[in-house]
C-alpha cells in the first residue's frame, strides 16, 4: 500500500525549497536538497519510522534526507554539509557546543524545521526556544480541521483545508517573531499550529502536527 503523508507534513519539504532562496545568490548550480534529520532511540514519537516515510516519498523530488539519533552531530563541521535539519525527537537539553552550531547554521542562510516534538526539544536553551517560534505546555487527542490563515504563502500554495486526528498540542513561550500559517481552534481558543519565521538569513519552518502513523498516512482530505 503506498502511505500518504498528510497535507500538513507536505508542508514541512515543500518549505524546504523555500529554504533554498536564503542561500547565496552566487549558489545557482542545480542540485539535490540535503537534509539532514535529528531523531531519538524511542517508538514513542517513532521518528525512524517517520524519516523512513520523508525519505522515500521526497527522493524523486531530488531531496535527500540523512537520518541520525546523535545530537552531537549538531557541530559546524557535520552541519555544514546539509541545507536543512529536521528535528523530531525528545532532548531536554542542548549542550552550550550544540547550541552555537545549530544558531550558527540557521543564521548563516540554512533551514531549521521542528515538527511537533521537536518544539518540547532543548528547553534549556531560551535562544533556541526563540528559534523555534514557541514551546510545547499541554495536549490532549482529538480530530479537527486545520484552520489556514495565509494561503497566499509559498508554503500553502493548492493546500486545502484537511481534517486529521492528532495531539490537540498548546503552546507558550510563543516569540513575537513567527507567522502563523494555520491554527487549530475550539469554541474558547485558537492555537497557533504551523508558523514560520525568519533568523538571520535563515528560515524556520514548524508544525505541531505528526504525532504518529495517523498523521504520517493522512492523505489530507
Amino acid at each position: 500500500m503506498i502511505k500518504k503523508i498528510s497535507r500538513v507534513l507536505l508542508f514541512a519539504l515543500g518549505s524546504c525549497l523555500v529554504f533554498i532562496a536564503c542561500k547565496d545568490v552566487q549558489d545557482n548550480t542545480p542540485r539535490r536538497l540535503e537534509i539532514l534529520f535529528l531523531g531519538h532511540n524511542s517508538t514513542h514519537h517513532n521518528s525512524d519510522q517517520f524519516a523512513s516515510i520523508l525519505s522515500k516519498e521526497y527522493f524523486k523530488d531530488g531531496i535527500n534526507i540523512s537520518y541520525t539519533t546523535n545530537p552531537d552531530d549538531l557541530n559546524s563541521e557535520t552541519l555544514g554539509k546539509y541545507d536543512g535539519l529536521i528535528l523530531y525527537a525528545n532532548y531536554d537539553s542542548i549542550q552550550p557546543t550544540q547550541e552555537k552550531a545549530l544558531l550558527e547554521f540557521v543564521e548563516s542562510g540554512k533551514g531549521f524545521i521542528p515538527l511537533h516534538c521537536g518544539s518540547y526539544c532543548f528547553r534549556n536553551s531560551p535562544e533556541v526556544v526563540e528559534l523555534i517560534g514557541g514551546q510545547f505546555l499541554s495536549h490532549k487527542v482529538d480530530s479537527f480541521y486545520a484552520v489556514l490563515l495565509d494561503t497566499s504563502h509559498p508554503v500553502l500554495k493548492n493546500v486545502p483545508a484537511f481534517k486529521t486526528t492528532d495531539e490537540t498540542y498548546v503552546h507558550h513561550k510563543l516569540s513575537k517573531a513567527i507567522h502563523v500559517l494555520t491554527e487549530r481552534t475550539d469554541s474558547t481558543h485558537h492555537e497557533p499550529y504551523t508558523w514560520v519565521r525568519e533568523y538571520g538569513k535563515g528560515r524556520v519552518f514548524y508544525t505541531a502536527y505528526g504525532h504518529d502513523e495517523i498523521s504520517f498516512n493522512n492523505s489530507g482530505v
